[in-house]
């Protein structure tokens, strides 16, 4: 378990991870609206060696970033209601990639996911502060 006190904090503790992250690593994060995850994914590429600015998949559902280390693959399911609708994005594909994939509200595809996948809970404390638990 990890505390973070602010912005900054998270990010660093992204990068640190995507320094570390290998090939067909798959980073299921869940937490409320404002709790930091794409500021975390961010660090992520970061450690990952992505140049490119990296934003939130919100409406677009999934942003690929090359050029680092490994391919990241950045996905938000925000927006989808049903695994009808997230398998029909393709997720499975993602989930067999040959770089990084990181799922945002990954709890939406829970019983999709394999069993290798590192879950990543970010629960917000204050304003700021934020616990991350990775499993």
């Amino acid at each position: 378990m990890i505390t973070s006190h602010n912005a900054a904090e998270t990010f660093h503790f992204g990068r640190q991870l995507g320094g570390e992250l290998q090939r067909g690593d798959i980073l299921a994060l869940t937490g409320e609206l404002g709790a930091g995850k794409t500021c975390f994914v961010k660090g992520i590429a970061a450690g990952l060696g992505v140049t490119q600015e990296v934003t939130s998949p919100t409406f677009t559902l999934i942003h690929e970033y090359r050029g680092g280390r490994l391919p990241l693959v950045h996905i938000d399911l925000y927006r989808l209601e049903t695994s009808h609708e997230v398998v029909n994005i393709g997720i499975e594909e993602y989930l067999r990639g040959d770089g990084v994939t990181v799922i945002e509200w990954a709890e939406k595809i829970a019983s999709l996911l394999p069993a290798h996948t590192k879950h990543i809970c970010m629960y917000v404390i204050d304003e700021n502060t934020r616990r991350i638990e990775v499993t």
